[in-house]
């Protein structure tokens, strides 16, 4: 098969790989019919990832169709239309029996295009089925369930549920990528009194306006002083960090009111300062985390009542095979305007599923 595997620090190839297999009876193999890029896959080829060596197969988000499945999966079977989860989870250990899959130290957590080979692919195996994987009704678009892999659990947990956004709160998310704006989406879940989008790109801005966003502010022009004048000099209730870069991160502290919550989302590759001479007395609360995909099910049920808007975050299609061109446009994204790309798309082949034995 094809896949998009890491070749090191800024080198990808779209190549020639070794069909996957089961290798374990919890398994399934997906036949990979729409996947898309993250900006953790960009910081991977930043090297801001060394647990990713050369020769691993990239990518955590797809939708796909399983074409085989390990004796001991028991929620899909051969032929299933299902979303693949960023997050896989052994079921077992203390932080699964918490639903805090992210943490799983059972061989799950984010491993997929991490520790072993990921979505980014024509075929891809899948561990833990049972938990990790999704069953879809046919109402939903590929392209719109790939964004439940990991945009919208990571920025509904990580920013919404971290940051305990509230009725009439401020809410300001730095940062208008994929996560920022699924941030600015969900948040909206809560009826804040405002949401703050903040970014570089007029097109990530304009958006954020379309996902909900009250007022949208460029990153070089005075975010602070607007944050300032919306709340009477007192500071936002909760800030979103959706970057993942230092000077993000410490405007966002800047940004909050004393009691306030920062949620930092954004994958960090380098230290960012952390002024406590001027937090220690504030009162404020700064979370991370890394997604558990624990609400994928509630908000699989509100995309399909058409409660999630997704179609403002697609904003290029690519076929499979157009990988590396696909990366070059949703990395040089202030140019291009790209959010969200999406590679492959309908397919309609008919998958044969055995005859149960009789009896």
């Amino acid at each position: 098969m094809k896949a998009a595997v890491f070749q090191g620090p800024g080198r990808i190839a779209w190549q020639d790989v070794p069909d996957p297999g089961i290798e374990d009876p919890a398994d399934v193999i997906v036949r990979v019919d729409v996947v898309t890029i993250c900006g953790t896959d960009l910081h991977i080829l930043k090297g801001d990832v060394p647990e990713v060596t050369p020769g691993r197969i990239l990518g955590h988000e797809a939708v796909g169709t399983v074409v085989e499945a390990g004796g001991d999966v028991r929620t899909v079977r051969p032929g299933d239309r299902v979303l693949i989860s960023c997050i896989s989870a052994c079921g077992r250990c203390r932080f699964c029996r918490e639903s805090r899959y992210g943490q799983c130290r059972g061989g799950g957590g984010w491993i997929l295009g991490h520790l072993v080979d990921g979505t980014q692919a024509e075929y891809v195996r899948v561990p833990f089925a049972d938990l990790s994987v999704h069953p879809l009704p046919e109402s939903i678009a590929g392209s719109d369930a790939v964004l439940l892999a990991d945009i919208f659990p990571t920025s509904y947990e990580v920013g919404v549920l971290n940051g305990a956004v509230r009725p009439a709160d401020t809410v300001v998310v730095v940062g208008a990528g994929p996560i920022g704006l699924a941030a600015v989406a969900t948040a909206g879940f809560y009826s804040p009194g405002r949401i703050v989008a903040v970014d570089l790109a007029e097109s990530r801005l304009a958006a954020a306006r379309a996902l909900g966003a009250d007022a949208t502010v460029n990153a070089d022009e005075g975010p602070e002083q607007l944050v300032a004048d919306l709340t009477e000099g007192l500071g936002a209730d909760v800030v979103m960090e959706a970057v993942g870069v230092p000077e993000a991160f410490e405007m966002c502290t800047r940004m909050v009111r004393p009691g306030g919550r920062v949620a930092n989302i954004g994958v960090h590759g380098k230290p960012a300062a952390l002024h406590l001479e001027d937090l220690w007395i504030k009162d404020v609360t700064i979370t991370t985390g890394l997604v558990d995909t624990s609400s994928t099910p509630m908000l699989l049920r509100m995309m399909a009542a058409g409660r999630l808007p997704s179609a403002e975050l697609i904003t290029h299609r690519f076929e499979l095979g157009e990988m590396e061109e696909a990366y070059e446009v949703f990395g040089r994204a202030a140019e291009t305007g790209a959010v969200k790309v999406a590679l492959g798309g309908p397919q309609h082949t008919v998958v044969s599923v055995p005859d149960a034995p009789a009896g």
